[in-house]
């Protein structure tokens, strides 16, 4: 009987999100056959760790001998050969339970993410990440200079979203970013009771959603996982958020609706493995605390 993954969280990550490869990829701009030369040379030489690594590392702790939770899939424009060093360069640090991988040596690889059934492609290209979206993958584009996640729950995996254009379509965004706040605020009011429609990120917290289940009625090996909800909107548009939350029987540890505050000081508190949102400031912001990624998705990115 083959192989499935359909029961696991599955994420897609390209190298340069899981490893430390800007050096090499300068080169690869430049010099795509010196690229390969280089890394042929270092074959034995393990790449450092990239921004997307510590929380690679928390999500397969989910898995145990006898149940596998998490599946994390290479997936990248790497030749073959290349691919050696990045599957050793996850041996090395710690991460031998990796051990599919995808490399396209330059061709468009998002394609792969179909048959992988992923439920996250990380990826330091924005194009890829953006036809992932396109296809209706949840993706975003790992800030590669990005703070490191914090050390201080290693056994809890943080992860916090925005809302509207990420966990909710951009329906609201929309009215906001035409009409004004006033008008936005009206329109959430009328339409309280209306679910907002899904947003690219709904199948990663559905996913998530599950995982933490089996987390709590302990199925895993004793990982736990805790999310936030991380947006622009306040009171009174708060409601709607929330009650669509309740519609899809998901709901997230905590909610911070700051009414257009900065949101990096928020997130340095929360301490999240991985933050996402859809504007490029937002995540610029966050940025600067936190590992991030920007999910081009809704009327922010024409």
């Amino acid at each position: 009987m083959p192989v499935s993954l359909h029961d696991q969280l599955v994420v897609a990550i390209s190298s340069r999100a899981l490893f430390d490869f800007e050096e090499e990829n300068q080169l690869f701009d430049r010099d795509p056959g010196g690229y390969v030369a280089l890394q042929r040379s270092r074959l034995d030489q393990p790449a450092p760790p990239g921004v997307a690594l510590p929380l690679v590392r928390k999500l397969l702790a989910f898995n145990s001998p006898e149940e596998q939770r998490v599946e994390v899939v290479l997936l990248s424009r790497n030749d073959p050969v290349s691919g050696m060093r990045v599957f050793r360069s996850a041996k090395a640090h710690g991460l031998s339970s990796i051990q599919r991988g995808v490399f396209t040596q330059g061709r468009d690889p998002f394609g792969y993410l179909r048959p992988l059934g992923a439920h996250l492609f990380l990826s330091a290209n924005a194009a890829d990440v953006t036809e992932a979206l396109r296809l209706g993958y949840p993706a975003a584009r790992v800030l590669t200079e990005s703070a490191g996640a914090s050390a201080a729950h290693p056994q809890e995996v943080r992860i916090a979203f925005d809302g509207d254009a990420v966990l909710f379509s951009d329906e609201a965004e929309r009215v906001y970013q035409t009409q004004g706040l006033d008008a936005f605020q009206r329109h959430e009011m009328e339409h309280v009771a209306q679910p907002l429609p899904d947003g690219p990120f709904k199948p990663l917290l559905a996913a998530l959603h599950r995982l933490q289940q089996a987390a709590q009625a302990g199925t895993t090996s004793g990982m736990r996982l805790r999310t936030a909800l991380v947006t622009a909107r306040s009171a009174p548009a708060h409601e709607r958020a929330i009650r669509t939350l309740m519609d899809w029987n998901i709901g997230v540890d905590e909610a911070m609706f700051l009414g257009g505050l900065a949101k990096g000081e928020f997130l340095r508190e929360f301490e999240p493995d991985f933050f996402f949102d859809d504007q490029t400031g937002h995540v610029t912001s966050a940025a600067a605390h936190v590992p991030a990624g920007h999910v081009r998705s809704g009327i922010a990115n024409p």
